[in-house]
C-alpha cells in the first residue's frame, strides 16, 4: 500500500510518520516539498499543484495532516486560512475519488458553537465561532461532498512531544513567575498526537477492508478539564518529580474566558463524544492524564 502523508513535520505528521509505516510504503511531505521527493508538492496554498502530485504518485491512501492552525492570525488571513483548511482539502479529496483511493482528515471541535456542558456528537448542528472553525468545517464538507473514502477525525486540544504545547508553556512560566492565572472556562480533552497517530493507523487498517466504515468521527483521550486544571496537573507532576519551579498548583489561579480577550473567540464546550469511533473500531480511548505525563516524561527528561 502507498501511502502520501502530507504535512509530515507537524506534530500530527510526525507521530503519524511511525504509526503508518507498518502499513506500508510512507511518502511523506511538507510545505516546502522534501529533498528525498524533488518535484513534488506538498503546500495547500497551492491546491492545483497538490492535485498534481497525487495523480503521479497515485496513493491508495492520502493522509492529511496539514492545516492553518494560527487561530487568531486565520481572522486576519482569512482567504489564505480557506484555501489551506477547505479548497486544499477538497481538491484531494476530488483526486482520491478519481483514483479510488481513502482520504484521511483531521478537523476540530471548533466547528461547533462551545454552547452547553454535554459531550458533542457527530451528527449535533455546528456553528464555528471563528474563521478558524468555519474553513475547517468547509473543509469537511468538500470532502463529503466529494464521493471519495474518507475518516474525517475531528479532534481538539493537540499536543506533543515535539514542538510547542501548552504543557510546555506552563512549565516555562512557572519557572519564571510564582503565579499565574489560567482559564478555567474552556473544557475539553488534552490529546496526544501520539494517540491520534495510532488510532488513525488502527482506522486506517479496518477501513480498507469495510469500506462502509468511511464518515466521521470524534478523536480525543477519556475525561475532561478546563486549561486551569491542565496547567495544575502538569505543574504538580513536574514538582513531584523533582523539577524546581517558583509557581506551586495552588498558585495557579482561575479566571474566565472574558479576562483573556482574543482576537479568535473560542468556544467554552470543546468535549467530544467518541462512542461512535469506539465502538465502529473496537477501541478504548484512555484517560487524558497519562498521556500528558507520558510526553511531560519525555521532554523533561
Amino acid at each position: 500500500m502507498k501511502i502520501l502523508l502530507l504535512g509530515k513535520g507537524g506534530q500530527v505528521g510526525w507521530e503519524l510518520q511511525r504509526a503508518l509505516a507498518p502499513l506500508g510504503h510512507v511518502i511523506g511531505l511538507d510545505q516546502d516539498g522534501s529533498v528525498q521527493h524533488p518535484g513534488l508538492c506538498g503546500d495547500f496554498a497551492r491546491p492545483s499543484a497538490l492535485a498534481e502530485t497525487v495523480r503521479l504518485l497515485r496513493p491508495d491512501v492520502i493522509v492529511n495532516a496539514a492545516a492553518h492552525t494560527a487561530v487568531d492570525k486565520a481572522e486576519s488571513e482569512p482567504d489564505l486560512a480557506r484555501r489551506i483548511n477547505a479548497t486544499a482539502p477538497g481538491v484531494l479529496a476530488r483526486e482520491a475519488a478519481a483514483l479510488g483511493a481513502w482520504l484521511v482528515h483531521y478537523s476540530t471541535d471548533y466547528v461547533f458553537d462551545g454552547a452547553g456542558d454535554q459531550a458533542r456528537l457527530e451528527s449535533d448542528a455546528t456553528g464555528p465561532l471563528n474563521v478558524y472553525g468555519q474553513t475547517k468545517l468547509e473543509g469537511e464538507q468538500l470532502i463529503q461532498a466529494s464521493g471519495c473514502q474518507h475518516l474525517i477525525l475531528r479532534t481538539s486540544w493537540v499536543y506533543g512531544a515535539r514542538g510547542a504545547n501548552f504543557a510546555k508553556t506552563m512549565l516555562r512560566l512557572a519557572g519564571e513567575r510564582n503565579k499565574l492565572s489560567v482559564i478555567d472556562d474552556q473544557i475539553g480533552a488534552p490529546t496526544g498526537a501520539d494517540l491520534l497517530a495510532d488510532v488513525t493507523a488502527h482506522a486506517l487498517r479496518s477501513a480498507q477492508a469495510r469500506p462502509e466504515v468511511s464518515g466521521l468521527y470524534h478523536v480525543v483521550a477519556g475525561g475532561e478539564t478546563s486549561w486551569h486544571g491542565y496547567a495544575r496537573h502538569v505543574i504538580a507532576w513536574a514538582q513531584t518529580h523533582g523539577h524546581a519551579l517558583q509557581a506551586v498548583p495552588e498558585s495557579v489561579l482561575p479566571i474566565p474566558t472574558s479576562a483573556y480577550p482574543t482576537p479568535a473567540k473560542r468556544p467554552l464546550n470543546s468535549r467530544l463524544s467518541t462512542q461512535r469511533l469506539q465502538s465502529t473500531f473496537n477501541l478504548t480511548l484512555p484517560p487524558w492524564q497519562p498521556g500528558v505525563e507520558r510526553m511531560l516524561a519525555e521532554v523533561l527528561g
